[in-house]
């Protein structure tokens, strides 16, 4: 896969998804999972297995199809790789390449690991041997400079902890700050327009957004839209000249909070436990970080600027079939709307890429049609002959 579609498949997961792989390309995986192993994603029901919809399927028998793509992206993501390094362009089935078969052995070495010394919790990922790159680090780097006293990590002092706002007054900080319980929930739709930045290139967006929880956005590419859309129930992702391709499991978790216009007022009802991992530096503001547990869901990291507030960071992550995929949002620029202090920049980092949406219009309680979030119907695809 190219760069051109990993920059795409990133502007797709901050609008509601977490995967976006172009072409409607059949990622063969390569791949027997333990699915009963703990951590491991599982079939949800009516979902197909992986073996059931693509061809050639060896480790990873019995993960849901729909974790096929995440899958494939945590791998590159692991590796700092393009789908080519393991796959034949065109082929995905095909098992030409040296490399695929060593991912398979790779794969099989990872589960027995996580089986046999960890109970089979996922505690040992691509990642944890290749950070970023094709061959796994074995050697510790040279430090090239003097260390900082807790660069990149959270002070977790006693002094500072002891000092910290507990978890509920941090949202609660969070939701006046953003105009109070009242003013929050009196926004019932939200009609913006601006531009979306990546890869030196910018496009305009328009992104639609109506209570309860839908949203959709219009990327105007030069070929067509590139549209990421949410329902409240089913979430999808088009581009032009591409097969509609339904969101699943974390894509849809994702496209939820998105579009949830009120979400400050209901952050404290999306966790089951909530606990401050003391502060850390987002750009040149120190922020308090709590970290929230959810049933069933992988969790969130949320980061409320000391001062003001306000929330400048959310970190989530996607559940794949090797491990968790993280989605940090970094948010800006917060100006009022209808007595509503809302981030009209916001930046999201993967492993793989980085954008940037610069709102430069805000339209509140304007009528936006129901129409908007009706799902395209689309012709049944068949699946290639196995």
């Amino acid at each position: 896969m190219n760069r051109k579609w990993t920059l795409v498949a990133g502007m797709a997961v901050l609008l509601g998804a977490c995967a976006f792989l172009a072409g409607g390309v059949k990622a063969q995986s390569s791949g027997t999972l333990h699915a009963a192993a703990p951590g491991m994603p599982g079939p949800q029901p009516g979902d197909k297995k992986a073996e059931e919809q693509f061809k050639n399927i060896q480790v990873l028998k019995g993960v849901p199809a729909s974790q096929i793509f995440p899958t494939m992206q945590f791998i590159t993501a692991s590796l700092g790789v393009e789908c080519e390094f393991c796959h034949v362009e065109g082929a995905f089935e095909k098992d030409d390449k040296k490399n695929k078969q060593t991912a398979r052995k790779m794969m099989e070495m990872m589960f027995t690991i996580n089986a046999d010394t960890f109970e089979g919790h996922r505690e040992v990922t691509c990642y944890s041997c290749h950070r970023g790159s094709a061959e796994p680090v074995a050697i510790p780097a040279v430090m090239m400079e003097d260390p900082k006293p807790g660069a990149g990590e959270a002070k977790r002092g006693a002094s500072k902890e002891s000092a910290a706002p507990g978890a509920d007054a941090l949202i609660d900080k969070y939701v006046q700050a953003a105009g109070g319980t009242a003013a929050i929930e009196k926004i019932t739709s939200r009609v913006m327009k601006g531009t979306i930045d990546f890869g030196g290139h910018s496009l305009p967006i328009d992104i639609y957004a109506r209570d309860p929880e839908k949203r959709i956005s219009f990327t105007h590419m030069p070929e067509g839209d590139n549209v990421t859309a949410f329902n409240g129930q089913e979430g999808w992702l088009g581009m032009p000249g591409r097969p509609l391709r339904e969101m699943h499991g974390s894509e849809l978790d994702a496209a939820a909070i998105d579009a949830d216009l009120h979400l400050a007022t209901h952050l404290k009802q999306m966790f089951s436990e909530l606990q401050v991992k003391g502060t850390e530096r987002v750009g040149d503001r120190e922020a308090y970080v709590v970290a929230g547990q959810r049933a069933g869901k992988t969790p969130i990291r949320l980061y409320f600027d000391a001062q003001t507030g306000l929330l400048v960071r959310l970190v989530r992550f996607g559940d794949t079939a090797l491990g968790w995929m993280p989605t940090q949002i970094d948010y800006a620029d917060y100006r009022d709307a209808d007595g509503v202090k809302i981030p009209c920049r916001w930046t999201l980092a993967r492993p793989n890429g980085r954008f940037t949406i610069q709102v430069s219009e805000v339209k509140q309680n304007v009528p936006v049609d129901e129409s908007k979030f009706v799902k395209p119907a689309q012709e049944a695809q068949k699946e290639p002959a196995k």
